[in-house]
């Protein structure tokens, strides 16, 4: 019989690593450390959530037919193992701040190739975003 293999230290909840991997057909037995896959350690049903997820294409309306949920609960699943995996979720504001930027250097853009300011001056602004 095989079991899943836990993704945290029962004691202190931090990140297990592998460190013997066997061959059951040889007994070929390696040591070192090893990575799991990131999805190994995901809950069950994170991984039943994906599994879903996957087979809808991403279609959020289809997943919410499938699990029988609302859209803001598909999101919130999608965004709580989208953390998992160790990704950011934008916010509103961090994506604002990025549009800011965007416009701001092309603003920039647009003075250095009409010859209003130099390429180190452009380079300068730019930095300074």
């Amino acid at each position: 019989m095989h079991y899943k293999a836990p993704g945290k230290c029962p004691v202190c909840g931090e990140k297990l690593s592998i460190t013997r991997l066997n061959c059951s057909k040889c007994s070929t037995t390696i040591e070192g450390h090893f990575h799991p896959c990131e999805f190994c350690r995901l809950p069950d049903d994170d991984l039943e959530f994906i599994k879903i997820f996957i087979k809808c294409r991403g279609n959020i309306k289809d997943v919410e037919k499938e699990l029988g949920i609302s859209y803001p609960t598909v999101r919130g699943k999608l965004d709580n193992v989208i953390k998992a995996l160790g990704f950011e979720i934008p916010t509103k504001e961090s994506i604002k701040e990025n549009e800011e930027k965007k416009s701001a250097r092309n603003e920039i853009l647009n003075l250095l190739s009409q010859g209003e300011i130099s390429a180190a001056e452009a380079t300068k602004r730019i930095n300074n975003l």
